[in-house]
């Protein structure tokens, strides 16, 4: 059941159909309020994480206590080069210095430990975070009504569950250690430092502190570009995607100009955005190591007069030139995480706007099920229109009996299509009421109405696997035994058996089986699905005459006992149908079996005749 079956009416692509409004598991903050909001994503981020926040919390606990190990360092390289400095006037102390570099060992293989411990820790909560990501944007594909796929292209909700989820995983295994890590030995340094020599410290801070503020610009600066650069990305795929999949009509109407030119406009647009944003965010390292170079200048000049002076030992400078290299160095990798947070917060944006789009109505009052159906359907003053005053169908009644075969016919856009998916509950009426079996179906859950029905549609739709599997798709009580007679009634059985691997040949980019041959598996998918009530929107248009012929009589056998409704363009599939409904701008014009319809010589009649006028 899970085909798309928007084939025949334009849906309106109007952002106005739905507003947001805080379904998706954040419900903090409004879609929108996202959108404009950098630290609220974030905050949205880290609330999205709380299963796995202990484990974040010892992985910074790890990545806090290796920079600590790490800051012991210096000093025990200034005991050490004060050592060997007085060892050069007198004799060198090899036991203290000994003792000294196993101790400075100790403490870096402690250092290497919880360091390893954290990226351990955060690769396992970043991967964990994507996976359930990708789990929760997956559920709330099959939560959204139809309408957000008809204003949304398929192209970029795919970017969202692969490039925007692929961002965040690779920010959260990267940016949070180093974050933490980079805070500490910042903070750290700054303190031993301090205890080492204030004047020095100064000198050394001062010359740092200039490129941090001028970190801090380029950060803000370059926020606007990495969400135009994710948004860019999303409508690149999309046009990709549609791209591909139209790739032969592309061809015969020679629009591939039209589609480069509207190609290449989003990619300059995709250039432009990341070119600077990667440009600006770039530059952040060399300015940060300019700075550091010239900390280590003023560490040199500042500590050479104060040795002169006496104040100092030059194992102080030794150590001091560690110290900066500890401060400037988190400088760095700070301004990196800050570009690769603001990347992960544009993909968070569009990952959480997604997430709190608009679902269907919870269920919780639906709870009356029916266990199979007898096939009774009535409308009872349908209206409906896809937006408020722009009704497609209007006051529409009709019962239908169980057995019955009920035909729809009419012209493009007349609303054939709009019917089905109103008695699916793919679309919730504007007035009126359909019923089924004297139940509205607007009582009865989801699910269970979907059981009530099988369905074939005109675009064939088969997954990557194999033809067992398509045609039981996700219903496997159903024995191979009915599975191959339903097979043999279509005439396919003889012809799944020539495959490489029979009923196990999977059906991919490497089986060469024809249009038809799709079209006519999706049949069988239908026919064991042994649905109540049938419905055939233009099943049979992919079919040779021969082909088509064979279905009928199949379909006439399929639907005895059952209830089916008949979307059919080609009037002489129909012409034994119980009754058929002619429908024009939403209403029913005409109806009656073909005979009856064709003795009235009104709608019906003309277009009947008009496709054997050249006969």
């Amino acid at each position: 059941m899970s085909e798309n079956t928007n084939r025949e009416d334009p849906r309106p692509m109007s952002k106005e159909t739905f507003k947001p409004r805080g379904h998706g598991p954040m419900g903090a903050m409004k879609a929108a309020e996202k959108a404009e909001d950098f630290k609220g994503t974030l905050i949205n981020l880290i609330e999205y994480s709380r299963e796995y926040r202990l484990l974040v919390i010892v992985g910074l606990v790890f990545a806090s206590g290796g920079a600590i190990f790490s800051l012991a360092g210096p000093s025990m390289l200034s005991k050490i080069t004060d050592k060997i400095v007085e060892g050069i006037v007198g004799v060198i102390d090899l036991e203290a210095i000994t003792k000294i570099g196993i101790t400075l060992a100790i403490i870096y293989i402690i250092s290497l430990f919880l360091n390893y411990s954290q990226r351990f820790i955060f690769a396992t909560v970043a991967q964990s975070i994507s996976k359930l990501m990708r789990k929760d944007l997956s559920q709330k594909i099959n939560k959204l009504p139809l309408n957000y796929f008809d204003r949304n292209s398929f192209g970029d909700v795919l970017s969202r569950a692969t490039n925007d989820v692929d961002r965040i995983g690779q920010t959260l295994n990267q940016s949070l250690s180093t974050l933490a890590n980079s805070i500490t030995l910042l903070v750290g340094a700054v303190i031993m430092m301090l205890l080492t020599d204030v004047i020095m410290t100064v000198a050394a801070v001062t010359s740092a502190s200039l490129g941090f503020v001028m970190m801090m610009l380029i950060v803000k600066k370059t926020q606007k570009y990495f969400k135009i650069q994710q948004k860019s990305l999303g409508e690149i795929n999309g046009l990709v995607e549609e791209s591909y999949s139209g790739h032969n009509i592309i061809k015969v109407y020679n629009a591939g100009n039209g589609l480069k030119k509207e190609f290449n406009e989003i990619n300059d647009e995709l250039f432009k955005s990341a070119w600077k944003s990667q440009f600006l965010s770039g530059i952040m390292m060399p300015l940060m190591t300019f700075i550091g170079n010239i900390g280590y200048v003023a560490v040199c000049i500042t500590g050479a007069i104060l040795v002169i002076n006496g104040d100092i030992t030059i194992g102080v400078i030794v150590a001091f030139m560690v110290y900066v290299r500890l401060f400037t160095q988190p400088l760095t990798q700070i301004a990196q995480a800050a570009t690769n947070l603001q990347s992960t917060a544009a993909a968070g944006e569009r990952v959480f706007e997604f997430l709190d789009e608009e679902e269907l109505p919870e269920e919780i009052e639906n709870t009356r099920e029916i266990e199979k159906a007898t096939g009774k359907v009535e409308f009872k003053n349908v209206n409906f229109g896809y937006l408020e005053g722009q009704e497609v169908i209007k006051d529409f009644s009709v019962d239908v009996n169980p057995g019955d075969k009920i035909a729809i016919v009419g012209p493009t856009g007349a609303g054939k299509t709009t019917l089905v998916n109103l008695i699916m509950r793919f679309y919730e009426i504007d007035d009126g009421e359909i019923r089924i079996d004297g139940i509205p179906i607007s009582d009865i859950n989801r699910k269970n109405l979907h059981e009530q029905f099988s369905m074939v549609l005109q675009d064939s739709w088969l997954f990557e696997g194999t033809v067992r599997e398509n045609i039981r798709f996700s219903n496997n009580t159903i024995t191979d035994e009915e599975m191959i007679n339903a097979c043999k009634t279509l005439g396919i059985h003889h012809f799944i058996m020539t495959l490489s691997n029979g009923y196990d040949t999977v059906l991919d980019g490497h089986a060469n089986i024809s249009q038809g041959q799709r079209q006519l598996i999706t049949i069988a998918r239908a026919m064991v699905e042994n649905a109540p009530i049938l419905i055939l929107d233009e099943a049979t248009s992919s079919v040779d005459t021969r082909t088509e012929e064979l279905i009928q009589k199949a379909m006439d056998r399929l639907s005895e006992g059952r209830t089916a409704f008949i979307i059919a363009h080609r009037l002489s599939t129909i012409r034994n149908a119980n009754m058929i409904l002619v429908i024009n701008e939403g209403d029913v014009i005409e109806k009656g079996n073909h005979d009856e319809l064709m003795e009235k010589g009104g709608f019906y009649a003309n277009l009947y005749n008009s496709q054997f006028e050249e006969v």
